[in-house]
């Protein structure tokens, strides 16, 4: 049996100019949607939270004649709901949703939601999260910004405006850093003040991407956040994490990219070691460029931080150790300076490996690395 021929006449060449705008179109929807998404989980997270705050609050009063009884709640709650979802429900975030609550109480949400939509309270008194999400279009992130100030007026003005110019969380905080409320009310042309400090800055731009990568959105997804800035970065911190754990049995592995939160900002340790010798944690911070001044001073502040909530009370305070792994040369510094005594400090120096070492080791990988890309 012979093949019958194929019949190609519908099959037509795609029109450039067709196809360009078919795609054009396609990026456009598909940037919206992302979006919409990032504003939309944005929006529940937020409304959860007010929600969470209120049930806390009006528990604390329930029992508010029991000394202590709020913090031992929020100790309780902390341990409870972090064993059933994981990150994000801290004692230090579980007071920053009855902070809010308290910032936005209930009268206030009635008169701005029923005079924005319409929408009532349930039968009940309570809100439900979509009536939630109609007052509280800002990120949660933007919310514990506006908490921190302790100006009812400055924090409305601010919510106001962020509202009206779509500010990013990056625009909100860098108006707040800049007293833009406060020059505003001196201003005698506040129109124009007004005019000019809704017009963003290349640096306030925040992707879809980068809003769903927020730590508060990736806990309360209960998503992973162990993403590095650069593939060589998280290659170097890798053959690092290897290279301490084979140079003896002293070294167990904690963590890495470790998160932290001070204040209202988040940072991240590249790697945390328990040794077991020293009975202290080594915090371990790299940097791909050269190291500054500044990089010690944070390093400390890591240190201050793990000896205060990491540390247990049969153990020594914590050692840092900072990498630079610039091109064509490498450093390591431990920071042993504020322990409690010299004996102490000259035993760290003893047991912990070799700061040449450590740095030559660093310096041979990279090499290693940019040799194959």
């Amino acid at each position: 049996m012979t093949a019958k021929p194929i019949n190609r006449k519908s099959d037509k060449p795609v029109s450039v100019q067709g196809y360009d705008g078919l795609l054009s179109g396609m990026v456009s929807l598909i940037k919206e949607a992302r979006r919409v998404s990032a504003r939309t989980v944005n929006a529940i997270i937020t409304a959860t939270y007010w929600e969470m705050g209120r049930r806390i609050v009006e528990n604390e009063q329930s029992g508010r004649r029991r000394a202590g009884y709020g913090e031992a709640l929020l100790k309780k709650l902390s341990a409870d709901l972090t064993s059933k979802f994981g990150r994000g429900f801290s004692r230090q975030n579980l007071q920053q949703m009855r902070q809010f609550y308290r910032a936005y109480p209930p009268t206030e949400i009635c008169q701005t939601v029923s005079g924005k939509s319409g929408k009532r309270q349930t039968p009940s008194g309570k809100f439900t999260l979509d009536i939630l999400q109609d007052r509280f279009s800002l990120p949660w992130s933007a919310y514990v910004r506006l908490l921190s100030l302790k100006s009812k007026q400055a924090r409305a003005f601010y919510e106001e405006e962020a509202l009206r110019g779509g500010w990013s969380v990056r625009q909100l905080n860098r108006q707040i850093e800049s007293q833009f409320y406060e020059r505003t009310a001196l201003s005698k042309n506040k129109a124009a003040m007004l005019t000019r400090g809704a017009k963003p800055k290349p640096q306030d731009v925040v992707t879809p991407e980068e809003q769903i990568k927020d730590p508060y959105v990736l806990e309360f997804l209960s998503l992973k956040d162990e993403y590095s800035e650069s593939e060589l970065e998280e290659a170097l911190i890798l053959h690092l994490e290897h290279f301490l754990l084979e140079l003896g049995g002293d070294f167990t592995f904690v963590g890495r990219q470790k998160r932290l939160r001070i204040d209202d900002e988040w940072y991240r340790v590249d790697l945390v070691f328990f040794h077991r010798r020293l009975r202290c944690l080594v915090v371990i911070d790299l940097k791909i460029g050269k190291l500054t001044h500044a990089d010690a001073g944070q390093m400390h502040i890591y240190l201050n931080y793990a000896s205060e909530h990491w540390t247990h009370p049969d153990e020594n305070p914590p050692v840092g150790l900072i990498l630079c792994t610039r091109k064509g040369s490498a450093m390591a510094k431990y920071a042993l300076e504020g322990l409690p005594n010299k004996v102490l400090a000259s035993e760290y120096r003893t047991v912990l490996p070799d700061e040449k070492l450590i740095a030559e080791e660093l310096k041979k990988t990279r090499k290693l690395l940019e040799g194959r890309g």
